[in-house]
């Protein structure tokens, strides 16, 4: 049995999760989302990121970006040292495509530049 708090919604329910002989049983989830984050928070846990990359502009010396999808959690500290080589030299808009990959996610501007 694994205990672990839901982070889908603002409820932050406490899960209970435990391997059964037909598969993951999940108690204490407040909706579906709750169900579906401990199953895959147990097989193969993901997380969205944001963060901020370089730009060669001195009045905005950094952008807001995040991931459009999730990477898995151990891919984390990959993601950022990818994420750590940009530089943004253009001017985009939020929503933009700042990387189309990083470790299986786009990455995208948060803001405008």
């Amino acid at each position: 049995m694994k205990e672990m708090t839901c982070i889908v919604c603002p409820n932050g329910c406490k899960l209970s999760v435990a391997q059964t002989e037909s598969g993951i049983a999940v108690s204490g989830a407040q909706c579906k989302r709750g169900v579906a984050f401990a199953k895959t928070e147990i097989n193969n846990p993901t997380r969205s990121l944001t963060t901020t990359v370089a730009t060669a502009f001195a009045d905005t010396p950094r952008l807001s970006v995040k991931t459009m999808g999730e990477i898995e959690k151990d891919r984390m500290f990959e993601a950022m040292r990818i994420i750590n080589g940009v530089l943004v030299a253009r001017h985009v808009t939020a929503g933009e495509t700042i990387l189309p990959d990083v470790c299986g996610a786009r990455l995208v501007a948060t803001s405008n530049l």
